[in-house]
């Protein structure tokens, strides 16, 4: 399978740190606590503990998971906060934008390792390099990788006149939004803009782009849509509209196109950030880092479902295709 480089600005120079930190205590338990949308035994959390393992850090042996926080949204912000705070974790896997605001200023003295679409325009931290605070973790280049996906998806639809971005209106600014509207105009194309705050707006959204006469839909990076997957490839399979995700495993999953990283590849990176807090490091001195490998996955039978043909220059550039 090949695999492409997106050279980052930081995502480069962040192998170049030197390693801080040191081994673990002989005979010292760590205490880590979760606030994930994710499940126990979701394969990216599998993927986490088995990164952790790798590292030395064993669950029932050295290593203890504060209960609870797994499966976990930002409805259960004000309990679970509380319950992590009680605990004193070592250190916390947390979520999102609203997750992670809320985790620094309960346990401000508590590392937190966080992921968002873009940890710096979040506010989460300081700077990239200098993160400061007790925050640090993995920005997803989302602003970035949603344009790519966009130039993706005028490819993928030659000559549309009109597309549709689904954005979640929790987490996407505006200027997210207004930036995708003027790289469409310079394409000569018109982005219509499809906002929804929960899972039972997702269809109903979709169905609007497709009575506006949108021709293909960006389905934008959020949570929201990557554990909702199966509403939104019902949807736009019933209206046979093409449309590309933020994962590559969405494609694998019924999805038409994915393009972005790994999602087991992006826990597996935060656990290695979470093994140097661990052992020592202080979270302001821990650069956050970004992916740096991305795959472009094509759903050949998704795009019979619809019946859709894939243009061969795409289907060529794949680096997997599910046929």
């Amino acid at each position: 399978m090949r695999r492409r480089e997106f050279l980052g600005v930081l995502g480069g120079a962040a192998a170049a740190w030197p390693l801080v930190g040191r081994a673990q205590e002989p005979g010292r338990i760590y205490r880590l606590g979760f606030f994930v949308p994710a499940g126990r035994q979701s394969p990216v959390i599998v993927a986490f503990f088995d990164e952790l393992r790798r590292n030395g850090f064993i669950e029932g042996q050295n290593l203890v998971v504060i209960p609870g926080g797994f499966d976990a949204g930002d409805d259960q912000i004000a309990g679970q906060t509380a319950a992590l705070a009680k605990a004193a974790p070592d250190a916390i896997i947390s979520g999102g934008i609203l997750i992670t605001q809320a985790l620094q200023k309960a346990v401000p003295t508590v590392p937190l390792l966080a992921m968002s679409e873009d940890m710096l325009a979040d506010g989460l931290v300081d700077s990239l390099a200098r993160p400061g605070g007790n925050t640090t973790g993995i920005s997803m280049l989302s602003l970035e990788l949603d344009g790519k996906r966009q130039d993706i998806l005028t490819e993928l639809v030659p000559g549309a006149r009109r597309i549709a971005a689904l954005y979640d209106s929790n987490i996407t600014t505006s200027r997210h939004t207004q930036a995708l509207q003027a790289a469409a105009r310079s394409r000569n194309t018109e982005l219509s803009l499809f906002a929804v705050t929960r899972p039972d707006e997702i269809a109903q959204a979709i169905d609007a782009a497709k009575a506006a006469g949108c021709e293909a839909i960006n389905v934008l990076a959020t949570p929201l849509f990557g554990t909702n997957g199966r509403i939104v490839f019902a949807r736009v399979t019933a209206l046979r509209m093409p449309a590309i995700y933020q994962w590559p495993e969405m494609a694998e999953d019924g999805g038409l196109v994915g393009y972005g990283p790994r999602r087991n590849e992006l826990y597996r990176q935060r656990a290695r950030l979470a093994v140097r807090v661990l052992r020592g490091a202080k979270p302001t001195d821990v650069p956050v880092e970004q992916p740096t490998r991305f795959e472009l996955v094509i759903n050949l039978k998704a795009a019979k479902a619809i019946g859709y043909e894939i243009p061969a220059g795409l289907v060529l550039r794949a680096d997997k295709l599910i046929e």
